[in-house]
């Protein structure tokens, strides 16, 4: 049960709006960018404030698919810069499909924007990919297949693959890592910039309070590389993906659009790039496991492929709100599952609402 006034979910407010704030004062002042670099600003800072509305929705509203998305309260809608608080600055909560609708709105602007190589930086198959995402949490699974084609097609233009062993994908150590082959869009990490808190925390040497069950571990394969990311440390088990204090934050890996098209591919009944058995075994084929046949290729072992996968890279929950499965004991639509509107927010903007807390 989160109190209102919880300091982790004020801070994810907080830091959100601060940044679609940034992002509204360089959108506001592209008339003082270089005529050559504007589409390419404008894409960026489409790319950051689409996805971050995308993730702000998805914890503090109810999920697209829980009752009606044109009248279920989502967050609200800000895209001008907000310089100095007034009565028009404090702006009520949109629909969630309206907020959905924003968020398609500026990652579809940023496809067009964008170049298809751009360092680190965003670029289209950031931009595809991150619509892919979008579109799978509606269950729009035509439109998240034709993106995740797209950002895979993007992607291997510009040289993208998957690293040749899983492991390579979470590079481990004390020293600054580039982005690995398969990263889409990774947050950057120097030692100049700090260490990396989040890295910290999941790390053998931090908190690392997300306690592993045997149950779950004794769902993977035998010989299935990914086993061996997990570690025991004081008799609990541990994810072994974030032991660099200065790594990436990895936010789209390559494996994940393989996934979201065979997934996709597999409902429709289709086969766009890929087939679903192919994109699947490549997934698996890095992992060290056999090949699948066409007899038990199925939805469930496709969405268990996902799962360990992408494990602990913050899918799960949003994945069990879109298969309307459990959190265990809690359904997929309980509202203790969506994060409350921070007190503080609600202190100074009495148009705001809050979620349902029981």
């Amino acid at each position: 049960e989160i109190p209102v006034d919880n300091t982790f979910t004020a801070q994810t407010w907080l830091d959100g709006y601060r940044t679609i704030n940034d992002v509204n004062n360089v959108l506001s002042a592209l008339g003082v960018v270089d005529a050559d670099k504007k589409n390419t600003v404008e894409g960026e800072g489409k790319f950051i404030r689409g996805s971050i509305y995308f993730d702000l929705v998805r914890l503090f509203a109810k999920a697209w698919n829980d009752g009606d998305a044109n009248t279920n309260a989502g967050v609200p809608i800000v895209l001008e810069p907000t310089r100095n608080i007034t009565e028009e600055s404090k702006v009520p909560r949109a629909t969630v499909a309206a907020v959905y609708q924003q968020v398609i709105q500026d990652l579809s602007d940023a496809l067009v924007k964008l170049p298809e190589s751009n360092g680190f930086y965003a670029n289209k198959a950031a931009a595809a990919a991150m619509l892919s995402r979008v579109y799978l949490q509606q269950g729009n699974y035509a439109a998240a297949l034709q993106a995740a084609d797209d950002a895979l097609a993007y992607a291997d233009e510009i040289g993208l693959k998957l690293n040749s062993t899983y492991d390579k994908a979470f590079p481990a150590g004390t020293q600054p890592v580039k982005n690995t082959s398969e990263d889409v869009f990774a947050m950057q990490v120097t030692t100049s910039s700090g260490s990396n808190n989040f890295q910290q925390f999941y790390s053998v040497n931090g908190r690392g309070d997300i306690a592993i069950s045997n149950a779950y571990l004794a769902t993977y394969e035998d010989n299935d590389d990914r086993f061996d990311l997990f570690y025991a440390d004081a008799g609990s088990n541990f994810c072994g993906k974030f032991e660099n204090q200065y790594g990436n934050v990895h936010i789209i890996r390559l494996a994940e659009l393989y996934l979201t098209r065979a997934e996709a591919n597999f409902r429709l009944g289709s086969s766009t790039g890929e087939t679903p058995l192919d994109d699947i075994n490549t997934i698996r084929k890095r992992a060290g496991l056999k090949n699948l046949n066409t007899g038990n290729l199925t939805l469930d072992a496709i969405l268990l492929e996902r799962k360990h996968e992408l494990d602990f890279e913050g899918f799960a929950l949003h994945d069990v709100k879109r298969l309307e499965g459990m959190v265990g004991l809690l359904s997929w639509d309980d509202p203790k599952l969506v994060y409350p509107i921070p007190l503080r927010e609600l202190r100074v903007n009495p148009n705001l609402t809050q979620n349902n807390r029981n």
